[in-house]
């Protein structure tokens, strides 16, 4: 096959396995993800987002035309987000709270956050994680704004996370992280520019200007407390990015 030929097929098992390794949706042939494959992918991994946020928008949509009101909409809308990833980023989350919250060394911190019970600083993550994502839902309110939001958000959170993974340093010789292996340059530049780009065309021009500034003030402020805690990044540390960077965008379209 030649090179030419090969490329649209590389592109459609990248995106396999971007909404393998980011959803519970099952794709016909599709293929067991390994460790490296998700490097290569990690340019689709917003689009996988996309896949995500509209999901939720549909279900928020379906649930505000049977009359209900929008904070029932919006906790709905999460929890089909929640069902379809099966809390992936969630569990990134609370391990990272707890490890970081919880651990006095570094060796400590990464015990915490390989185990899989979850502590205080955990719990209170995930509360305020999901409760800032319904309440920025439920003031958007309309469906035709909360939409174009939470598909962005899906987009821009996960945008962020090949430009962290080629950023830092894998924190262990093993695991999730270890085993992905480092995004090329040119898969993290094109991950931005997707999630930039679903911004702009999402928000207003101030909101997608302020989400931009936002999430690089969060993934370097991601990148200094993960090296300053763990000495690297761990797929935990990945999964609260994804968490910090929605939670962002959707507070963002709330106000702007």
């Amino acid at each position: 096959m030649t090179e030419a030929k090969a490329r649209p097929h590389r592109l459609v098992d990248d995106l396999k396995v971007a909404v393998l390794f980011s959803t519970r949706l099952p794709l016909v042939h599709a293929t067991q993800v390994e460790g490296g494959d998700i490097a290569r992918a990690s340019w689709a991994m917003p689009v996988a987002g996309a896949l995500v946020g509209g999901l939720g928008a549909a279900v928020y949509w379906l649930i505000y035309a049977l009359g209900f009101e929008p904070l029932i909409c919006a906790t709905l809308a999460i929890a089909a987000t929640l069902g379809v990833t099966g809390g992936l980023h969630e569990d990134g989350l609370a391990d990272t709270a707890d490890g970081f919250g919880g651990g006095a060394t570094a060796e400590r911190k990464l015990e915490i956050m390989r185990d899989s019970r979850i502590g205080t600083y955990g719990a209170c993550a995930l509360v305020l994680s999901i409760l800032l994502r319904v309440a920025s839902l439920a003031a958007l309110a309309e469906p035709a704004v909360v939409a174009p939001a939470l598909i962005a958000a899906h987009v821009a959170g996960r945008a962020t996370l090949p430009i962290f993974m080629r950023l830092t340093p894998s924190a262990r010789a093993d695991g999730l992280s270890a085993g992905a292996g480092r995004p090329t340059l040119a898969n993290a530049i094109i991950a931005g520019l997707i999630g930039a780009g679903t911004l702009a065309l999402a928000l207003s021009v101030t909101g997608a200007a302020i989400s931009v500034v936002v999430l690089a003030a969060a993934l370097v402020c991601m990148v200094w407390l993960s090296m300053r805690q763990i000495g690297g990044q761990t797929g935990d540390v990945v999964g609260a990015l994804e968490q910090v960077g929605e939670s962002l965008v959707l507070l963002v379209a709330t106000v702007v």
